[in-house]
């Protein structure tokens, strides 16, 4: 029998003071899987009991205090495969899981790298790069079908932010940024889901930054979350978007979700 799966993904920036909108997105779009990062939180605290009363009684959490985190909430199975550390300094940035069906599902959250694209002047610049280089090395590695996604806090095409020109030399777009996520890319032939459904140049964004009085008027947005998946299960996505919308929800998350329906 075939299964039908939605995932979602979204770093909510603190999933305690944003509880609303994700009861609210998880009601509306009802996904079986939801995919946090920044949720803010260490996992004792984590509102798990208002998940469960929603049906998302599977959980995985890795979380912290104040900063970071990631956690899977989900209706049908999943099982802890691992956290790896790609940050090598103990932040929670990354947890996996297997579902029944063989299939991992890897929820990360890449470090956003600080505002000074150098190395030497910058070391959180420099942390990113790393993080990449050793999700390089594990990509090359995979062995079972696998679904990567989150907040990879670069947006590697032109067509990705509202304006190449001007953000070329901003932290999330800079051109040793996208080469090393093509690296990424290429070391699995993993597939970009986003651009599958929205071929470039299409408009495709899920972030817009607080500062913007109104986010959907300037539309200064950049594509930093993705959804990508080993080269086998491309064709297993069915549909795929941004849920926009969400980003003018009373005290917003300055990312939007990613929703794939997957049948497999």
């Amino acid at each position: 029998m075939p299964q039908n799966l939605k995932i979602a993904s979204w770093n909510i920036n603190s999933v305690r003071a944003r509880i609303d909108i994700v009861t609210r997105f998880l009601t509306e779009e009802a996904p079986d899987i939801l995919c946090l990062q920044e949720t803010k939180v260490v996992d004792d605290i984590f509102p798990g009991g208002v998940f469960r009363q929603m049906g998302y009684n599977h959980q995985i959490l890795h979380g912290q205090p104040m900063h970071h985190g990631v956690a899977i909430i989900s209706r049908v199975p999943i099982r802890e495969d691992d956290r790896l550390d790609w940050q090598a300094n103990g932040e929670a940035r990354h947890v996996g899981v297997s579902l029944d069906n063989g299939i991992r599902l890897e929820n990360v959250y890449v470090p956003a790298g600080g505002d000074v694209p150098d190395r030497e002047q910058n070391p959180k610049f420099g942390q990113k790069l790393d993080f990449l280089g050793r999700m390089i090395d594990w990509s090359r590695t995979l062995d079972k079908p696998t679904i990567l996604t989150g907040d990879f806090n670069i947006a590697p095409l032109e067509c990705d932010v509202w304006s190449h020109k001007q953000l070329i030399d901003v932290v999330s777009h800079t051109p040793v940024e996208c080469d090393l996520l093509g690296q990424l890319q290429a070391a699995h032939d993993w597939v970009d889901i986003g651009r599958q459904f929205y071929p470039a140049p299409e408009r495709l964004y899920t972030w817009w930054s607080y500062r913007a009085k109104d986010w959907a008027a300037s539309d200064r947005g950049r594509r930093l979350d993705h959804m990508w998946v080993s080269p086998e299960l491309a064709g297993k996505a069915i549909k795929h978007r941004v849920a926009e919308p969400c980003r003018s929800w009373i005290k917003p998350s300055d990312h939007a979700p990613l929703i794939t329906e997957f049948v497999f």
